[in-house]
């Protein structure tokens, strides 16, 4: 066999003093500062998940409000749309009924106008027929009267009437 790869009892020996030094030495100074920094690490994770898991309930909560805020604006928009739309129709139907009695009103007066202007032109024609009347009968009684035998006539014509009466 070879030497090599055969150990002898001294480096063994010198080996595992060298071993048991070492791990003496990394207790002493390595293995505390490396798990007080992977606690550390630990602890920051755990922290970091902590603060994952506030922030995603808080995210549920502002998302839950959020909704129930969207379902209240919706609310009140259909509130106000329903108002609208009742403020609306009333104004129409109002508008609807004072342009009917403001027109019921404007008929009645061109009514009233029109009767006003049928009487004026009504007594105006019976006022030209009666001057008409009093011009023709004037020049028919000048034409009669002329004549003295004719007026006697009709004087006579005229009593007779009477008395006839």
């Amino acid at each position: 066999m070879n030497p090599l790869v055969l150990p002898s009892i001294g480096l063994v020996f010198w080996t595992a003093i060298a071993f048991i030094c070492l791990l003496i030495l990394l207790k002493k100074f390595a293995w505390k500062p490396i798990l007080a920094a992977i606690h550390d690490r630990e602890q920051s994770i755990d922290e970091a998940l902590n603060k994952a898991e506030l922030a995603k309930q808080e995210m549920a909560r502002l998302t839950t409000q959020n909704e129930e805020l969207l379902k209240q604006a919706r609310a009140e928009r259909d509130l106000i749309l329903k108002e609208a739309k009742t403020l609306k129709d009333n104004i129409v139907n109002e508008a609807k009924t004072q342009a009917h009695n403001e027109g019921a009103k404007l008929i009645e007066k061109a009514k009233i106008e029109i009767e006003n202007q049928k009487k004026a032109a009504l007594a105006e024609l019976k006022n030209q027929v009666s001057t008409l009347s009093l011009d023709i009968a004037e020049r028919v009684l000048r034409n009669q009267l002329q004549d003295k035998a004719k007026q006697e006539d009709l004087v006579a014509n005229l009593l007779k009437d009477v008395e006839l009466n």
